[in-house]
């Protein structure tokens, strides 16, 4: 009986920061696909607040929601460490995963936004966090991750922005990361995405651009509905 499980989707960057998490620390689990369109007994049953994947089980204990998740194995598995030793620097990972938590919301709006109005909003908004990333994320484009030479925990936390990004920009046709304006946040993307457990771990691109494309269509047929 395995004692880890996870419940995700396959297309949700949420799910792959507890993927890539429980790859980087060697920790074996059974993957459960989950239809949000029809969630099943059991992700109701493990997560009735909020009814959201991801959801990791371990030994029979439901945790959730992304980040919380990826605090809990960092404490019950120490070994490979996501988060710094060093107090300051471990502070400063949670800044960072707390900024892109408060803020990284902005780029998904954009392959939301229902009207060009909403679309400019979301740009500027995530341009607006691209910018402070690039200015402070990397102590000056000295350190090749958040934390250092290795991923840490606030790049998975940034996940979403190394590949998720890309594909709401090709959909959308909104282009946020450029690689002249933004050239540290640009490499890191590379870096991240390329690192051996990132691409070994990462969706289909094809299936998952045909995925959002049809997601595009059904936003936008609802909101000429209404």
């Amino acid at each position: 009986m395995t004692e880890v499980k996870l419940h995700g989707t396959w297309p949700s960057p949420y799910s792959y920061r507890v993927i890539w998490a429980l790859a980087l620390k060697g920790i074996p689990y059974e993957y459960i696909e989950e239809d949000l369109a029809n969630k099943s007994p059991l992700l109701l049953q493990y997560n009735p607040v909020h009814k959201k994947i991801p959801v990791l089980v371990h030994a029979g204990n439901p945790i959730c929601e992304s980040m919380i998740i990826l605090e809990y194995v960092e404490e019950t598995w120490p070994q490979n460490p996501l988060l710094p030793s060093d107090p300051f620097e471990r502070a400063t990972a949670r800044f960072w995963i707390k900024f892109i938590e408060d803020k990284g919301s902005a780029i998904f709006m954009i392959f939301r936004a229902k009207n060009e109005e909403e679309r400019e909003v979301a740009k500027n908004q995530s341009l607006e966090m691209l910018r402070t990333v690039e200015e402070w994320g990397f102590d000056g484009g000295r350190r090749k991750f958040f934390g250092g030479d290795e991923i840490g925990m606030a790049d998975l936390a940034f996940g979403g922005i190394a590949y998720w990004l890309g594909m709401i920009e090709r959909v959308t046709g909104v282009k946020v990361l450029d690689a002249d304006e933004f050239p540290r946040v640009y490499a890191w993307a590379g870096r991240f995405r390329e690192a051996p457990v990132i691409r070994d771990n990462l969706p289909d691109w094809n299936l998952m651009a045909a995925a959002f494309r049809r997601r595009r269509e059904q936003l936008l047929q609802s909101a000429a509905d209404n």
